[in-house]
């Protein structure tokens, strides 16, 4: 069930993400992820829309956006994942918002082909001095969604 997160107790969607993104990103140091998630649970989700995916109370997935069309985060914990969680949030949100854009890392290639068939398409590429690898800067509009 797809429900709208309140900024309650923010610790199950950080223990969620930090180790789905660690997961997703083995190419990038662990540590990493755990040093940014002060920055994730103070900044990023109180900026963000976020609703969550749950089952039996607990959050088996997240979608936050940002500036009302930014996809800062797209998470599934790993136990999860091919489900049809990430599809039917990302689609949740895309029946919000007429514009949607996100960076994903090049390397993350199983994220990358999952927006592509959702309709995202490359449209530039970043540097993230940060880890020091590239991303696709990627956008979906709700008029150019391919009929599947």
């Amino acid at each position: 069930m797809i429900r709208k997160w309140q900024s309650e107790n923010a610790d199950p969607l950080l223990s969620l993400w930090l180790e789905s993104t660690t997961e997703a990103h083995p190419f990038i140091d662990p540590g990493y992820w755990k040093e940014n998630e002060i920055l994730v649970r103070d900044v990023y989700l109180p900026s963000a829309e976020t609703w969550v995916w749950e089952e039996d109370g607990r959050p088996c997935g997240f979608i936050s956006v940002m500036q009302t069309q930014f996809v800062g985060a797209l998470f599934v914990a790993p136990a999860f994942i091919g489900k049809g969680i990430g599809r039917a949030l990302l689609n949740y949100v895309q029946q919000r918002y007429p514009h949607l854009s996100l960076e994903v890392y090049q390397k993350n290639v199983r994220a990358v082909n999952f927006y592509h068939s959702q309709g995202f398409r490359i449209e530039d590429s970043a540097w993230q001095d940060d880890t020091q690898h590239p991303t696709w800067i990627m956008s979906w509009q709700a008029d150019q969604t391919p009929l599947v």
